[in-house]
């Protein structure tokens, strides 16, 4: 299996939401834009978030094992996949990437 690199491109946090919806964090996401991990075997970096593990988890797979043009070719590299958690108040935006 292939290592895929998981590179942040992008943390977005909507306050509005936060203030109406959510209770308070004692630790909200740590991630920050550049933060880079590397994924071997298809297992969960080290200190990586498990919630958003379980959403880039099925595309880390599928890079690690082969899988090209993800999508139909959506990506201009074939290696690689953009893929967002879930966090409805701090979404981030995963650059996933076969390392050659």
């Amino acid at each position: 299996m292939k290592d895929v690199k998981i590179t942040v491109i992008r943390k977005s946090e909507y306050r509005d939401l936060i203030e109406k919806y959510e209770n308070p964090l004692a630790n909200p996401c740590p991630v920050k834009e550049g933060d880079v991990y590397i994924s071997k075997d298809a297992n969960i970096p080290e200190n990586f978030c498990q919630s958003a593990w379980h959403d880039l988890y099925p595309f880390v797979f599928a890079l690690s094992a082969g899988a090209t043009s993800i999508y139909d070719n959506w990506m201009k590299n074939p290696h690689s996949a953009m893929i967002s958690c879930n966090d409805g108040f701090r979404p981030v935006s995963f650059l996933l990437e076969v390392v050659e």
